[in-house]
């Protein structure tokens, strides 16, 4: 399926060409069909010969609804361009020309309508005009079929055109990324909320989660619509009606975005180039008040140009715009720009950074991914592809960064190491992407919490002072100019053991439960820590954290002044 949008001037017979090729009057409003005027979007569909399906999005062509046509143009794929041969080239054909141009179109067909009411050398000259203004334009050398929807004359001529360009369109890319952005909400009578619009990047299905933002809502996809029939589960580039449940109708709205939940980072600022339209008697800069069409909303934003103070008409150049909502984007995304104050379209442009990291003073934004990255140092990987819609595969771990910044990165950890010494260096004192560049580092090794020059002995295997907390037993005597992060070290790898700032050998509480064991053999009742104390021969000030500590490890319990049997309690022996 391709999304084709109808544009060009009112009067100029889009409404009816679009009827007479699908048999749907796409103006759904009595007013529309009162006046013959399109005032909002309205939608068609229809098999080509080959049976390929086109679906047709009608934008209004008159001026004062161009906010309309510029919701409608979002997320098409061709447009089939409309010209009256009876009036010829206007205005308004120039300005819809120029929108499509600004928002990336490519692909095109031109219908030159109304043909029944003019002779042929007057279809000629129109054919003519008509082939001039669209040169050097995206419609440049496009078809340009005379049809008169009243009698059916060229509409088979037009159909195959159709066909033909929906050959030579894209598909729509599936990245795993839906987003609908919304053309239309309503309430259904028995269904609920409905919203409807043109899905691209991604897939979705009966019973998904998805959201909608700006605003977070939640929501359940009760059922979809294509085409006029329900179906499970549908792709990009298709019109879509997705019934849903958990939101109401009027709290959502035309322009918001249907996506799926974490796939998408919104933002309400951006880093984009600017194509200022040449036609402009003035220059576009930071004065003024601009409004911007992304996707189908249309939002006020502030502009600034980057690098310079304004751009000139006809110029490219880069710009950071302001929303006053965050919106779910993608570099790439396209928008158009139009001041408020003259009411007219000044320029379009393309999303190229949507987490702008620098000042404005200093930002040069392109889409390179290694731009995203060298302003950053550091990103995790499901990051960078939420910010850039690209999936690399990770520098280390888990993380991207340049060359440089991962050889800067070794280069100091590798001196930290050094720094550390014999106890190691902390890891607890590192980020998340220093310790991924420790585990591959090849003068590194990891041991536990603590990093080491690769290949060094292990000071603490048989360290001294371990022994001579050993050799003093029940008493041990630490000296007190000990280094605590050794004691901290030795206690981590359980070889001493602290309670209560007394540092025992394990050895020692070892031999602790085994006094504590033949205590409880004589009089299962029970001991004191005086008894405790008198069989060990520590004083007070070791026999307290002694018996803290086989309490701790269960191998004894307090009741009262007593200490009786735990579950870990050892045999005697």
């Amino acid at each position: 399926m391709r999304v084709v949008a109808t544009a060009g001037h009112v009067d100029h017979g889009k409404s009816s060409l679009v009827l007479a090729l699908t048999g749907t009057d796409p103006d759904r409003f009595e007013e529309e069909k009162r006046r013959g005027l399109t005032i909002d979007l309205g939608f068609a569909h229809t098999e080509l010969p080959s049976g390929a399906g086109v679906s047709f999005v009608d934008v209004p062509g008159h001026v004062r609804f161009l906010r309309n046509m510029l919701a409608g143009v979002g997320g098409v794929d061709a447009c089939l361009f409309v010209v009256a041969a009876t009036e010829g080239w206007k205005p308004q054909s120039e300005e819809h020309l120029r929108i499509l141009e600004l928002l990336g179109l490519r692909h095109g067909v031109i219908a030159l309508t109304k043909k029944g009411l003019v002779d042929d050398e007057w279809l000629e000259i129109a054919t003519l005009e008509v082939a001039d203004h669209v040169g050097g334009t995206f419609l440049d050398g496009a078809p340009i079929v005379a049809v008169d929807s009243l009698s059916g004359d060229g509409l088979d001529e037009l159909r195959a055109e159709l066909d033909t360009l929906v050959a030579a369109t894209p598909e729509s890319e599936d990245r795993d990324r839906p987003r609908l952005w919304i053309d239309r909400v309503f309430a259904a009578k028995g269904a609920g909320t409905v919203v409807t619009g043109t899905l691209t990047g991604g897939r979705l299905h009966q019973d998904e989660i998805v959201a909608i933002e700006p605003g977070g809502h939640e929501a359940r996809i009760r059922s979809i619509q294509t085409l006029g029939s329900n179906v499970e589960r549908i792709g990009a580039g298709n019109r879509v009606a997705l019934n849903l449940n958990g939101v109401g109708h009027d709290e959502i709205g035309r322009g918001d975005a249907v996506i799926t939940p974490g796939r998408w980072r919104t933002t309400d600022r951006f880093d984009a180039s600017l194509d200022v339209l040449a036609a402009l008697d003035h220059e576009v800069s930071r004065r003024g008040a601009y409004a911007a069409y992304i996707g189908s909303r249309e939002l006020p934003v502030k502009v600034r140009v980057l690098g310079s103070e304004a751009l000139s008409p006809g110029t490219t150049g880069a710009v950071r715009l302001f929303l006053p909502v965050e919106l779910p984007l993608l570099p790439g995304d396209r928008f158009v720009l139009r001041e408020s104050g003259r009411d007219e379209t000044v320029a379009g442009g393309e999303v190229l950074d949507i987490d702008p990291q620098l000042r404005a003073s200093k930002a040069a934004p392109d889409r390179s991914i290694d731009r995203v990255v060298g302003e950053r140092g550091w990103i995790d990987v499901d990051e960078l592809e939420l910010l850039t819609g690209e999936r690399v595969e990770p520098t280390v771990g888990r993380w991207v960064t340049t060359p440089d910044e991962l050889a800067a990165t070794g280069d100091r950890l590798l001196a930290l190491v050094d720094d550390a010494g014999e106890v190691g260096l902390d890891l607890s004192t590192l980020s998340e992407p220093e310790r991924a560049v420790l585990e591959e580092h090849d003068e590194i090794e990891v041991d536990g919490a603590l990093a080491r020059r690769a290949g060094q002995i292990d000071p603490f295997a048989d360290h001294p002072l371990a022994a001579d907390v050993l050799a003093g037993g029940f008493t041990p005597d630490v000296p007190a100019d000990a280094d605590r992060n050794v004691i901290r070290e030795l206690t981590r790898r359980g070889i001493l053991v602290e309670r209560e700032k007394v540092v025992f050998h394990s050895d020692t509480i070892d031999a602790a439960a085994q006094v504590a064991a033949e205590l409880l053999a004589a009089d299962p009742d029970g001991f004191t820590v005086a008894q405790f104390r008198d069989r060990t021969g520590a004083s007070r000030k070791f026999a307290l954290p002694l018996v803290a500590e086989l309490d701790a490890r269960g191998i004894t319990r307090r009741r009262d002044d007593l200490r009786i049997a735990g579950p870990r309690l050892p045999p005697v022996g």
